[in-house]
């Protein structure tokens, strides 16, 4: 589980640590540091001995960095993040910085003296990450310095690495053997000229060699770098005491496991071009092969297209495990709907027993994230995180935002409902009918193949923009296949250029945030497919539901919905009430029924 950074411990915090970080950049002869939220392998969630920046500054979020100098720490955080980070960090050390309005290089000429030599830890940064860096400081005599990592030097209890055992990842959920998933890979890199590919994303070393561990929470991963060569041999740095003796007979004679500190070496032994992702890859491995001179061909990791084009195996898996996590969100919202109004239950509560129903399916591995559950004004935090310091109750008269998911053995879940607490409050009916009617027309869209999730985003906003409104967050993002519920490279946001394909998993969630009153977000999980064909048969794809939960009918205005709005939200009604029915006990059945009436 990760350290709890909560508000509660903010004096010991800030000051102290600091102060000690200070001093190192001092002493390492530097007039900065940045401490980023990412780890070696640049995922969402980090291992506890990985969470610097949480035991820094405080904050919690998902994304962030800060960039701290001698008089001022700065803490870059995006528009998800912006409330929660005034609540969890030191106002009196730490200034929170809107990011990415606000980039890195414009707020170091402004804050840094010239000539500055701000240091960063080349492990936990990627090339382009750097490169984009140095390119807005060119000229102003601000320079980034490659270092040893200092929070590393100051903090002095830090945890132990992970070392829970891997575990195999069973071929009817594959769907591909993890012997052709090489070959298929090792294919590509010959027709590009490499002799070898580094990978550094855990879920990418997993998906290729159909693994999974649980080295983080909610994560099913193995923390670990990997070298997929030509011939299809795989070299994998990790801790030799995660693979017992089936898991090694799973991996085969071609997959050699190397301890984590031998992955330098290896590097600069690789004879011919190695394929590098700029994009993913820390900064050091493009560092440590340019030293002895081997060719770098820079490229997206290959296996990122392919796990996220799942194939059949991977949709089938998907889709029971999304009706079986229907089941258990119906029969959670059918007591919620019972006991809520009540006036008894907090945002733990809530939390407990959404994962009890959950556990009840009997099949249950992790919840696929740490709940987000904001009662009142708590839902405008996009990303709330309850915690003993700011558990709040559910009242009577204001909105739920519960985002939630499950981690199975066959998928992954993710799915947001905002849910009125006895009666609705009637400001939010308008901007809830608005949000669903975003939600409503991406399910709905059919668009030429080859268009990105930027030629989509808008498609959410339009009905909150002709009233003035907008969130600041993304409207999806991919997921994975019984691996990590937030993946690349697909999603639906500005400036997503990945064209989308078949196969590819996102969310649809649009949502709108009112400060200190409330917050709405409506979430479901949809699979990219090729579109029936119409018109002049041009090549299209659609969007197919995998999401079957009831969305509260009490807080949407119908007269806000035009008549193909309405007649998605009965049938989606009716497909719900249909699949999901037959799956619940009779008191949630009843619920239900109710629930999914026509609107």
């Amino acid at each position: 589980m990760f350290q709890d950074f909560s508000v509660q411990s903010r004096p010991e915090l800030g000051p102290p640590r600091l102060s000690a970080l200070r001093g190192a950049i001092k002493a390492a002869g530097l007039d900065g540091f940045i401490v980023p939220r990412a780890d070696a392998h640049q995922g969402e969630y980090v291992a506890p001995c990985d969470a610097r920046l949480g035991w820094l500054t405080g904050f919690t979020g998902s994304a962030g960095f800060c960039i701290a100098l001698p008089e001022i720490a700065g803490v870059f955080v995006d528009g998800r993040y912006r409330v929660q980070v005034r609540a969890e960090v030191d106002p009196g050390a730490f200034t929170p910085v809107n990011w990415p309005e606000t980039k890195p290089a414009d707020w170091l000429r402004t804050q840094a003296q010239p000539g500055a030599r701000i240091g960063f830890d080349p492990w936990l940064h990627t090339k382009s990450e750097i490169a984009k860096i140095r390119e807005g400081l060119d000229g102003s005599g601000i320079a980034l310095v490659e270092s040893a990592n200092l929070i590393d030097r100051v903090w002095e209890d830090r945890p132990a690495p992970p070392a829970a055992p891997a575990r195999i990842h069973p071929p009817e959920f594959a769907g591909e053997s993890a012997e052709e998933k090489r070959a298929r890979l090792a294919e590509d890199l010959r027709k590009q000229g490499a002799a070898a590919a580094v990978l550094t994303l855990p879920d990418s070393i997993c998906w290729l060699l159909n693994i999974r561990g649980s080295d983080l929470p909610r994560n099913p991963i193995l923390q670990a770098f990997a070298v997929l060569f030509e011939d299809a041999s795989v070299k994998l740095f990790a801790a030799e005491a995660k693979f017992d003796a089936t898991l090694r007979a799973h991996l085969g004679s071609e997959v050699s496991i190397l301890p984590p500190e031998g992955f330098g070496a290896a590097l600069e032994a690789i004879e011919g071009p190695v394929l590098v992702d700029p994009d993913s890859a820390p900064l050091a491995v493009s560092l440590r092969l340019a030293d002895h001179d081997t060719k770098v061909l820079e490229a997206r990791d290959p296996c990122i297209l392919p796990k996220a084009r799942k194939n059949p195996a991977e949709i089938a898996g998907m889709e029971a495990a999304h009706l079986r996590d229907a089941s258990a969100m119906v029969e959670f919202l059918s007591w919620l709907d019972a006991e809520a109004p009540k006036g008894r239950l907090s945002e733990i509560d809530v939390v407990t027993a959404l994962e009890g129903f959950r556990r009840e399916t009997n099949a249950l591995l992790d919840i696929s994230f740490d709940t987000i559950c904001g009662a009142g004004p708590d839902g405008a935090i996009v990303h709330y995180r309850v915690n003993e310091a700011t558990n709040r109750p559910v009242k009577p008269g204001e909105l739920l935002l519960v985002d939630s998911g499950g981690q199975y053995v066959d998928g992954t879940t993710d799915i947001t409902r905002t849910v009125a607490v006895g009666d609705v409050p009637d400001e939010a009916r308008r901007p809830f009918t608005r949000v669903l009617q975003g939600m409503i027309a991406i399910s709905r869209a059919r668009f030429p193949r080859g268009l990105a999730g930027r030629d989509l985003d808008a498609l959410a906003r339009a009905p909150l923009w002709a009233e003035g409104w907008d969130y600041d967050h993304g409207t999806g993002h991919g997921v994975g296949a019984a691996l990590c519920v937030h993946e690349g490279p697909a999603r639906i946001s500005r400036i997503s250029e990945i064209a989308l394909e078949p196969g590819m998993i996102l969310s649809n969630e649009p949502g709108y945030y009112r400060e200190g009153a409330f917050g709405i977000r409506i979430e479901n999980l949809i699979l990219t497919q090729a579109a029936e064909t119409k018109g002049d048969g041009r090549d299209q794809l659609a969007f197919a539901t995998l999401t079957w939960v009831p969305i509260d009918r009490r807080l949407i205005d119908p007269d806000l919905l035009g008549p193909d709005e309405r007649d998605w939200l009965d049938a989606y009604h009716a497909e719900v009430l249909r699949r999901v029915a037959p799956l619940v006990g009779e008191g949630a059945k009843r619920w239900l029924e109710t629930a999914c009436a026509p609107i």
